[in-house]
């Protein structure tokens, strides 16, 4: 099963209330996926100088303090952060590479959930509306946003194999469906440097893209090369620092409703999750045509679709 939402907000008005928006989207999709979520925020922009760390433990008594201190201290770098639950956000100049390998040496017990400028991921084990409220989704402030909700068919329930996933600077994807390739591909993939933490095909189908962008490929480009490339069955949703995209494989057996305003852009597995949304009896909801790109992205009031 499991469900998708995603909400990209066109009206920087509504920016402020982009948490209280998307909650209900989320919470409907729980019976598709009651053992765990997660989301992808885009908000709260860094600029070019700095990058954000979203960062998790499973204990609650983890010394996000003492870490941040030690990080400013071994790498020479200011850093900022601040404590949500279960997770924390560091936001600091030092070299990505050298932050990535401080954090696998000094706090191997943290997971690094995203990195970038703008993007923040908070996920977890448990039915969606205890994960929103654990991070207080609710009062969340942002540009755009993607989310998943989870029913573990072929694995355990862990916040390892939620989505999303992150596999580059501000990328990330959610994907409801099952890719038969992800074994092979996580081995081409690997050749070109990617690194992967997880099993789950979605991590390789987010590693694909970023690999496709790495090659000079633009969003809509590498999700055309992937209908190519990633055999099997999925809806996926993609989030950028400038706007989200949707994707179906060629069979489009996986549900998709996509709804646009003058405000916003809404897309959800189901027709439910999009119903509260202010302005959506006078939306334009259509059902995404397979191997077509969707790609939302730039400036607030300019949207791009293509398709292969």
């Amino acid at each position: 099963m499991c469900g998708i939402v995603g909400l990209y907000l066109k009206n920087e008005a509504l920016q402020p209330r982009l948490g209280e928006l998307f909650q209900p989207m989320l919470l409907a999709m729980g019976d598709r996926g009651p053992d765990s979520a997660g989301f992808a925020i885009y908000g709260d922009d860094v600029g070019q100088d700095r990058l954000k760390y979203t960062l998790q433990a499973e204990d609650p008594a983890t010394d996000w303090q003492a870490l941040a201190d030690g990080l400013e201290a071994d790498l020479g770098a200011a850093v900022e952060w601040f404590r949500n639950a279960t997770a924390a956000v560091f936001k600091t100049g030092a070299d990505p590479g050298q932050v990535r390998a401080w954090l696998r040496e000094r706090a191997p017990q943290v997971r690094l959930m995203s990195v970038g400028h703008s993007i923040e991921i908070l996920k977890g084990v448990g039915h969606p509306r205890l994960v929103a409220e654990r991070f207080g989704l609710a009062r969340m402030q942002g540009t755009h946003i993607i989310g998943h909700t989870r029913m573990a068919t072929e694995s355990a329930v862990t916040m390892q194999g939620s989505h999303p996933f992150s596999t580059g600077h501000d990328l990330c994807l959610v994907h409801n469906g099952s890719l038969s390739n992800h074994n092979r591909l996580r081995l081409q993939l690997e050749r070109e440097g990617l690194e992967f933490d997880t099993d789950n095909d979605t991590e390789v189908a987010a590693a694909y893209l970023t690999w496709r962008l790495a090659e000079g490929d633009g969003l809509t480009g590498a999700l055309e090369r992937a209908v190519g490339d990633l055999d099997g069955f999925y809806t996926f949703t993609v989030g950028t620092r400038d706007g989200f995209a949707v994707l179906r494989d060629p069979i489009a057996c996986k549900p998709a409703v996509l709804a646009e305003t003058a405000d916003y852009v809404a897309m959800a597995s189901e027709y439910r999750a999009l119903a509260g949304l202010p302005g959506i009896s006078t939306a334009r909801v259509w059902e995404p045509e397979p191997t077509r790109v969707y790609v939302w992205e730039g400036s607030p009031q300019r949207s791009q679709e293509t398709g292969t």
